[in-house]
């Protein structure tokens, strides 16, 4: 295993610690989904930089690791909030709906 994959795995574990306290619907999913979100999305951003060619050592290559993995987190985890809005308004509207 790359030694700097596991700095991109420890800054997942750090954003999910921080995760609850910048996040307003943080009691809408469980507490290892934002730094699951975080830990996919650095693994496909890493793979696709190594891809093209940057190298590990490259300060754009963590830099650009280190803005889009929270930027991810907090947008997969508004995004998994708002679906479970709307789920939940479904399912509301139906059982008031069988209640009639």
């Amino acid at each position: 295993m790359d030694v700097s994959f596991v700095v991109v795995v420890l800054y997942a574990a750090i954003l999910g610690l921080v995760a609850p306290y910048i996040s307003v619907h943080a009691e809408k999913y469980g507490a290892l989904v934002p730094p699951t979100i975080a830990l996919a999305s650095g693994a496909v951003i890493w793979s696709v930089l190594i891809w093209v060619g940057m190298p590990n050592s490259n300060a754009w290559t963590w830099m650009i690791v280190m803005v889009l993995m929270p930027v991810a987190m907090v947008i997969g985890a508004n995004r998994l909030a708002h679906i479970r809005d709307e789920q939940q308004a479904e399912e509301l509207r139906l059982s008031k709906s069988n209640r009639a």
